[in-house]
């Protein structure tokens, strides 16, 4: 085919008329207007056909620049943001395109082949110049194919939950646009409650995921989404675990929806195989049959495919852009076999080895250690093997030498907290073969450190890998040493995207606003407690912060989570309390139970852990229940607004002294429920709300000034700045006194009597904090050793 065929999906979206094509943030376009907009941008691209390079993300503006390059037959590039530098340097592209247009020639330098139209990066060429070259033919004959055998209808609607610059993402787009579909554009992850209320707001009909998406699925609790205009949903990019794909199928034959593995290769244009969703429970091995118009076979025990869709062959270099086709059928690389006409994958022919005269299955290896326990990633050459492990290595080591009969000093094996992975969740062998330094110099490594996780893949952020507010006060002050200044969403952002923020640090940083709150609250009630001076309201302060991160980390809401976060609160304090019990007489088995807010034998300066703990537990109940769950995800400020409400009101029927009303669950609850409102109160008018609601609430009911200015005073901070700047050498002290300020509180009532009044206020003031920030820092020492 030559560079004139035809891009149905390119060139005649205007054929569709007013139809629905892309919803926006900004909002919606149909086909018409669509059209317009792409012969605009080819226009500015002129006629003469030139090389294009697009940093690709999932907007309307990267989808308009490349269907008018399509369109307008000049080869594409689609790339990454991080990969534009080493592209550019690597091809000298005419135009690039990376949130600026940038004309860098007149015309073009290149000799560019007629039939090229697109390139792409393999998944295993990653930092590599090596790209996919493919053709208009391509991308037709597989955005055809693919739309025939998903039955791709004008009606549907399918969200971006992919890359656009990824050929699995680029195709769901391609073939959708070729049947007259619409599509959901987004770049938020399906962790966030933002990405559902999109799908339920537009009625998407597919979803479609990689392996480790799948995993993030279940952190969600996917099965329980309420999701009725769900169709299909898709798998690939990475096999799925068998148990996985017989529960997908099973949850897709029970929801309504048909759930399809596929198989490919962005050399295939992205789908050489499908597994029908009827067979999948049946066959969940298998990578089924082959698309319409492509064939596979078998040679040698390898997997071979050709058809319309298999690339011109690879370009390393610009002048590899005046070629022809070099590739006439697929070798590729995965071992196979066939059984009544459904294909599955067994292996890699590349991942063999042959030290010592011995053949070895490195893919054998992996699953061999897998199922003794052991997360491993082998790879080697014909001197031994290499083994990164997430465990025991001299256990992975033995193990390996004695499967294959190796010996000892053939077998390296070195444990990681987490595999190394490519930007599209696949293992990176590379870095397997050298093994990291012991000191952490990346953002992966910073994250698996702080929490304590094994696997951080790439598209991993902190609040999918279960983050709480104790962990990010840790992992701020590491990303800052290692980063600079955060923005506020990085909680949010991918484990990618953050490795790109190597910036300039700031003289003085930017640090959260609740990490600040935290620190100087402590400080308040112990320097209160202990009589240095007196500004109190710190504890109820904290609730208020408490509450601000229970919307911010819990949410969207999973009782389990919260019933962990629950656990890591409640567990050192009933501890603490019970060996308290054994030593003095003021503690009582009612404050170990946490109940003595009710009872009111015990210690009453305990009272604000019980609060704390109280609440997230009714919290876990609350969201037990799917229809609640769903309503605050879908409307989270009226939410927030009802809980304030509910807890107010409990607190306007407390009546007795001030600790009752002020001190108790059902009279402190309303300041939890107060920061909740807060963090989801983005409006001016709705923060303006919040602040009212204190005014109205705080002043006079307090019994002291103090209180009243510090609770107002830190809830206006809270409202009106996500960061404040601190000296960079207060960076590690407010981090520790922030993060061991449950430690602080629980322990100070244990020091201060000892020596008072023989020790003047600012000393005990300070032996107290410094006493909680050791115990913190054995424990969580201790905890990081078990996980």
């Amino acid at each position: 085919m030559t560079a004139t065929a035809d891009l149905g999906f390119a060139d005649h979206l205007a054929v569709h008329g007013d139809r629905l094509a892309l919803v926006t943030q900004a909002g919606s376009l149909t086909y018409r207007d669509l059209d317009q907009r792409v012969a605009a941008a080819a226009e500015r691209l002129g006629t003469t056909r030139r090389l294009v390079l697009l940093a690709a993300e999932n907007d309307v503006e990267s989808l308009v620049v490349y269907l008018a390059a399509l369109r307008g037959r000049h080869p594409v590039v689609l790339a990454a943001a991080n990969q534009v530098p080493a592209l550019t340097a690597a091809y000298d592209p005419d135009v690039v395109i990376s949130g600026s247009w940038t004309e860098r020639h007149e015309g073009t330098v290149h000799s560019l082949h007629p039939e090229l139209a697109l390139l792409l990066s393999t998944s295993g060429t990653t930092g590599s110049p090596k790209l996919v070259r493919l053709s208009a033919d391509n991308l037709a004959a597989n955005a055809a194919s693919i739309g025939t055998y998903l039955d791709v209808r004008a009606s549907d609607r399918a969200i971006t939950s992919l890359p656009l610059h990824y050929c699995y993402g680029l195709s769901v787009v391609n073939s959708n646009l070729a049947r007259g579909a619409g599509l959901v554009l987004t770049g938020r992850s399906v962790i966030e409650p933002e990405f559902w209320d999109l799908v339920r707001e537009h009625g998407v009909t597919s979803l479609h995921g990689v392996p480790h998406t799948f995993g993030l699925l279940d952190g969600i609790g996917f099965a329980d989404l309420d999701l009725p205009s769900l169709r299909y949903v898709t798998q690939a990019g990475g096999r799925l675990a068998p148990d996985d794909v017989v529960r997908y199928a099973s949850l897709g034959a029970e929801r309504g929806w048909r759930f399809f593995v596929m198989y490919g290769q962005t050399e295939a244009t992205a789908r050489m195989a499908f597994l029908p969703a009827e067979l999948a429970a049946a066959h969940p091995s298998a990578i089924g049959v082959p698309v319409p118009g492509g064939r596979l076979r078998i040679d040698d025990g390898e997997l071979v495919y050709s058809g319309p869709n298999v690339m011109l062959g690879y370009a390393c270099s610009p002048e590899d852009l005046a070629l022809g086709r070099t590739t006439f059928e697929l070798r590729t690389g995965d071992l196979g076999t066939e059984s009544d006409g459904l294909f599955s994958v067994t292996g890699r022919k590349s991942r063999f080895v042959k030290p010592f005269g011995l053949r070895i299955d490195l893919d054998r290896v992996e699953r061999s250690l897998a199922a003794d326990g052991l997360r491993v990633a082998c790879t080697g050459d014909d001197d031994g093997l290499v083994l990164a492990v997430l465990g025991s290595a001299d256990r992975a080591a033995r193990l390996a030498g004695a499967l294959t009969g190796l010996p000892a000093a053939a077998v390296r094996a070195y444990s990681v907290t987490s595999l190394p992975l490519l930007s599209n969740g696949k293992v990176d062998y590379q870095a397997v073969a050298a093994p990291p330094e012991r000191e952490w110099t990346s953002v992966r490594e910073v994250f698996s450190s702080v929490l304590g996780v094994r696997s951080v893949p790439s598209d991993a952020t902190f609040n999918s890998l279960g983050g709480d507010s104790l962990r990010y006060v840790q992992l701020t002050v590491q990303l800052q040493r290692l980063l600079g200044d955060l923005p506020t969403s990085w909680p949010t952002m991918p484990v990618s995207r953050l490795e790109e923020l190597r910036a300039t640090h700031r003289r003085i940083p930017m640090v959260d606003t609740t990490i600040v709150l935290r620190a100087l609250a402590i400080l308040l009630i112990v320097g209160s407690h202990v009589g240095f001076f007196k500004l109190l309201g710190g504890a109820h302060l904290l609730l208020v912060v408490a509450g601000w991160n229970l919307a911010r980390f819990l949410m969207p809401a999973d009782p389990l989570r919260i019933l962990r976060a629950t656990a890591t609160i409640a567990v050192p304090t009933s501890l603490w309390l019970g060996y308290r019990v054994a030593v003095t007489d003021d503690v009582t088995l009612d404050n170990v139970a946490l109940v003595n807010n009710f009872t009111r034998v015990g210690a009453a300066g305990y009272w604000f852990v019980e609060v704390l703990v109280h609440v997230l537990l009714l919290c876990a109940l609350v969201f037990a229940v799917p229809a609640i769950r769903r309503w605050e995800q879908r409307h989270g400020y009226a939410f927030a607004l009802a809980l304030l409400g509910l807890t107010l009101a409990l607190r306007l029927t407390v009546d007795g002294d001030f600790f009752a009303r002020n001190m108790t669950t059902l009279g402190a609850a309303w300041f939890v429920a107060l920061g909740w409102l807060a963090h989801r109160s983005p409006a001016l008018w709705q923060k303006g709300l919040v602040v009212v609601v204190a005014v109205a609430m705080v002043p006079g009911r307090m019994e002291d000034l103090s209180r009243e200015i510090v609770v107002i005073s830190g809830l206006v901070l809270l409202l009106s700045l996500a960061r404040v700047p601190v000296p960079r050498g207060l960076l590690t002290p407010m981090s520790l006194l922030a993060s061991a300020s449950l430690a602080i509180y629980l322990t100070h009532y244990a020091v201060f009597p000892l020596l008072q009044p023989q020790v003047p206020a600012a000393i005990v003031w300070v032996v107290c904090v410094v006493v909680g920030c050791a115990m913190w820092l054995g424990i969580d020492r201790a905890v990081t050793a078990v996980r």
